[in-house]
């Protein structure tokens, strides 16, 4: 048997903030991301999702309980772990080449090669006619691919996706995820998925990991047994979709009905 690419043993995270009740995001949660495995995690809102992502990033520490990736405990960020946030994030004074060459040029590669290597992803991605282009001046979803981009240059093992196309139109967003399906297919990383669209979760994963309210616990982990494209008039993707409908309305209603009481 392989080693999991991310181990998750028990984790659990509580939020300290000063003159306030500490919140207690994630309790308990135990799963293994294997390598090369795309997996989705969906919930109601504040269930720990995100959370999670920025602990396996190592930019959160866990307050109990181990995370490992390839066998060794997570201390603090890598490049063999790639996050990418819901907002492209991309600094706005470089261009699109710069921005993709950025974490090229902390890892010391010289300027030639980073600038080959950022060529090179970036025509993969499909902006190879965008290089010296700036931010402002690409779309919504060229801004997420060069996101993309810039993660991929590191040749990340494990690549963290937090909600990456939720401000995107319909059309775009289904393009954006067969895209993702094309990258995840090339890199052959792991990939974790948050979303709150049982849609995209099933389009994408390998497994659907689902939480409960907060604090967040596996109440599911489901495998989608369907081949790739997935076809949402197929008999089977009704059935998931129901299934994750009927799964997650208990955990809304308790999501919702603790915010009214805070």
């Amino acid at each position: 048997m392989a080693r999991p690419a991310v181990s998750i043993r028990n984790v659990g995270k509580t939020w300290e903030v000063e003159g306030r009740r500490p919140v207690r995001a994630i309790d308990g949660l135990t799963i293994d991301i294997e390598p090369g495995e795309f997996v989705v995690l969906l919930g109601p809102s504040g269930c720990g999702k995100s959370s999670l992502l920025y602990m396996i990033a190592g930019l959160e520490d866990v307050s109990d309980g181990v995370i490992e990736c390839d066998g060794l405990p997570i201390t603090a960020p890598s490049a063999e772990r790639g996050l990418i946030f819901q907002e492209a994030s991309l600094f706005p004074w470089l261009t699109i080449l710069d921005n993709v060459a950025f974490g090229l040029a902390i890892q010391a590669e010289q300027p030639e090669r980073r600038r080959e290597i950022a060529t090179e992803i970036l025509r993969r991605v499909g902006l190879g006619d965008m290089l010296d282009k700036k931010p402002d001046e690409l779309s919504g979803g060229m801004r997420q691919r060069a996101a993309c981009a810039r993660a991929l240059a590191m040749k990340p093992k494990v690549l963290m996706m937090d909600e990456p196309f939720a401000a995107l139109d319909v059309q775009t967003r289904a393009k954006m995820q067969d895209f993702l399906l094309q990258i995840w297919r090339d890199s052959r990383a792991s990939i974790i998925l948050v979303t709150h669209s049982i849609d995209e979760a099933i389009s994408l994963a390998d497994r659907v990991v689902v939480f409960t309210a907060r604090p967040g616990q596996v109440k599911e982990i489901v495998p989608i047994d369907m081949p790739r494209p997935r076809n949402p008039r197929d008999p089977r993707y009704h059935a998931y979709r129901d299934h994750f409908t009927e799964l997650l309305a208990a955990e809304v209603d308790r999501a919702f009905a603790e915010q009214e009481v805070r």
